[in-house]
C-alpha cells in the first residue's frame, strides 16, 4: 500500500487524523510549559485540491469538503476552522497536512520539527512551514528519517509530543512505527502522547499491530477506529485508526465523536465506530 499524503488530502482519514491531533495538543497546551511535536512522516504541509499531482483520487470530495457543506459536528470544530482559515467561507482549494495544523495550533516558545526524505515534498514542507509557521514558534523541515529523529528527540528535555504517520510504502512500516513507538517511550521519563495513524484493510493486520503494542506507557493506550466497511477485504482501505499511547484523559470522549461523526457521514452499512483502550 502506498499512502502518500498528497493523493489522498482531505479524506476521511485525514479528518479522523487531524481532528485527533488537534485534540491531543489542545489537551497539552492546558500545561504552559513548551512543547516539541514531531511528525515523523510530515509531508508537503498543504496541499492544492484542484492540482491534479497533488489529490488526484479526489477523495476531498467525500471529505472535508463534505464535512464543510454544512454545519460541523464539534468534534470537528477546530479542524474546520483551520480549513476555513486558509480558504475563507467559500470553496475548499487548499487543504493544510499536519504540520500546517501543529505549527498553526502551537505557542511561541513551543517548537514543530516534521521530517520528510522525498525531495520535492521536503521542499514544499520547507516553504510552507517558512510561510504559515506563527513568530516565536520554532519550524524545522528536516530530510531525515523521522523514525530515527523520534528516537534522537526522546532523549531531549522537555515536553514531546509524536506523530508517526507513515505512507505505508515497505513492508516494515508496521513494525518500525510500534518500535519506534515502544523505544521512545521507554526512552522517556514522563508520559509522552505518540499518536500512530494506520490504514484499516483487515482484522489480522490490525490485530498483529496492536498486539505488538500492548502494555506500552503509563496509561492504556486509546485505538480509536473508524470503519466505513466490514474489515473483509484485505486489498481495500475499508477505514482508519488512530491509535494514541499515553493518551490525554479527555481524549477518549472527543475520539468518540470525532469516529461517529466519520463513520454516520460518510460510512456504509456495516460501518462502525469503535473506541477502546488496549
Amino acid at each position: 500500500m502506498n499512502y502518500r499524503h498528497a493523493f489522498h488530502a482531505g479524506n476521511f482519514a485525514d479528518l479522523v487524523k487531524h481532528a485527533v491531533l488537534l485534540a491531543v495538543l489542545d489537551e497539552m497546551k492546558i500545561d504552559a510549559r513548551p512543547i516539541t511535536v514531531l511528525d515523523t512522516h510530515a509531508g508537503a504541509g498543504l496541499y492544492d485540491l484542484s492540482d491534479p499531482n497533488q489529490a488526484r483520487s479526489k477523495e476531498a470530495e467525500a471529505g472535508i469538503k463534505r464535512l464543510l457543506a454544512r454545519e460541523p459536528e464539534p468534534a470537528f470544530a477546530a479542524l474546520a476552522a483551520a480549513v476555513r482559515a486558509l480558504n475563507g467561507e467559500g470553496e475548499v482549494r487548499f487543504y493544510p497536512g499536519s504540520p500546517w495544523l501543529a505549527v498553526t495550533a502551537l505557542r511561541p516558545g513551543d517548537r514543530h520539527v516534521g521530517c520528510e526524505l522525498r525531495a520535492d515534498d521536503h521542499g514544499q514542507l520547507e516553504t510552507t512551514l517558512r510561510r504559515f509557521a506563527p513568530r516565536g514558534v520554532g519550524a524545522e523541515a528536516r530530510r531525515v528519517d523521522g523514525y530515527a529523529t523520534a528516537l534522537e528527540l526522546a532523549g531531549e528535555a522537555g515536553r514531546l509530543c509524536v506523530l508517526i504517520d507513515p505512507p505505508f510504502e515497505r513492508p516494515d512500516d508496521y513494525v518500525r512505527a510500534a518500535e519506534t513507538a515502544k523505544a521512545v517511550l521507554k526512552a522517556r521519563m514522563r508520559p509522552t502522547p505518540v499518536m500512530i495513524w494506520t490504514p484499516l484493510k483487515d482484522l489480522e493486520t490490525l490485530d498483529g499491530f496492536l498486539r505488538r503494542l500492548e502494555g506500552v506507557g503509563q496509561r492504556p493506550a486509546l485505538v480509536a477506529e473508524a470503519r466505513l466497511r466490514r474489515l473483509d477485504n484485505p486489498m481495500k482501505m475499508n477505514g482508519t485508526a488512530m491509535v494514541v499511547l499515553n493518551p490525554p484523559v479527555r481524549l477518549r470522549e472527543q475520539a468518540e465523536a470525532i469516529c461517529r461523526a466519520v463513520v454516520s457521514g460518510l460510512g456504509e452499512p456495516g460501518g462502525e465506530a469503535r473506541v477502546w483502550s488496549l
